[in-house]
């Protein structure tokens, strides 16, 4: 196990370099750059003071010496400043970092507690009437857009009712954890109900399978409940399918929720990489993409070390 998760942690790192160089390749190749973009803004700026600025900034020079210098700089811990916030970018990032884990986690984590026992339902009554009901609720769970959901929750619950805030994070002059928590309640609940659809129709699948199983019907013979099949049986075996699909939403909630935090005015990654892209502040935009893919590269390390935690059969010796 110690050699496996040593050439998955070597091979992660030499992924995320690799990725480090297409996303600064393409940044850089991205029509006007922000010297051009000032010099447009101020007449006063003549091409000499635009050519003295690209130096300053090292835009003078070919993309892959641009590319090493800031991966040098990058390794000895200067990220380099945001051009839209006038600030470091790790100082931006971070409260970005911590709302998108928060959001993340808790849809996460609703989405499966629904999900579970749902598509354990549903398995138990193939082609019944709970199965039909449960699978047209997944259905329309994974097809409704996002804004569209969105936009009804806002309708209902902020301008109908008038519980809830159709948008933001935080009230004016308060930052406490009640305050915070009635700004997270519409966009969780847009999140939990587009990714519980998804893992429901992933937990009936793997569920249906593993009951068609020898080691299952050797439990029945047995005499044993079908409350303990599913729980001391079944269940296990499903966990594998459910560590996969977990992982591989892991990466696309981290940084594909843009359309929802915009719906929401959430100040999330995913927000935070649209402006930056838009708004040409390479050095946030390049930061961020590359802490989103580290995100997705580290869900699916853990997701492959816990097969073998759940699973006493897969040998990563070989």
């Amino acid at each position: 196990m110690a050699g496996y998760f040593v050439r998955r942690l070597v091979e992660t790192l030499l992924l995320l370099l690799v990725m480090s160089f297409l996303i600064y390749g393409l940044i850089g190749l991205m029509p006007g750059d922000p010297i051009d973009l000032m010099v447009s803004a101020d007449p006063n700026l003549t091409a000499a003071d635009a050519l003295r600025l690209k130096a300053l900034q090292g835009l003078d020079v070919p993309l892959p010496e641009r590319y090493w210098r800031w991966l040098s700089a990058t390794l000895s811990g200067d990220l380099g400043y945001s051009r839209l916030y006038a600030r470091p970018v790790l100082e931006v990032l971070g409260p970005r970092l911590l709302n998108t884990l928060l959001l993340m986690g808790t849809s996460l984590i609703l989405a499966l507690v629904i999900a579970v026992p749902a598509g354990i339902v549903a398995a138990l009554d193939p082609r019944g009437p709970v199965d039909n009901t449960i699978n047209l609720l997944a259905f329309a769970g994974f097809s409704m857009p996002s804004f569209w959901l969105g936009l009804l929750l806002i309708i209902l619950f902020s301008v109908q009712l008038g519980w809830l805030p159709a948008g933001g994070s935080a009230s004016i002059g308060e930052s406490g954890l009640l305050d915070r928590l009635r700004y997270l309640i519409l966009p969780v609940l847009t999140l939990t109900l587009l990714t519980a659809g998804t893992f429901i129709r992933f937990v009936r699948a793997a569920m249906l399978e593993a009951l068609r199983e020898d080691f299952i019907r050797t439990a029945r013979v047995k005499g044993l409940s079908t409350t303990a099949v599913v729980i001391r049986h079944a269940l296990p075996h499903t966990a594998l399918a459910m560590i996969t699909i977990t992982a591989l939403h892991v990466g696309s909630l981290f940084s594909g929720a843009l359309v929802v935090e915009t719906i929401f005015a959430y100040l999330g990654m995913g927000k935070l990489i649209y402006d930056a892209i838009l708004g040409n502040d390479y050095n946030l935009a390049l930061v961020a993409l590359l802490l989103a893919t580290l995100v997705t590269l580290v869900a699916n390390l853990v997701a492959d070390l816990a097969y073998g935690w759940l699973d006493p059969r897969i040998d990563y010796g070989g």
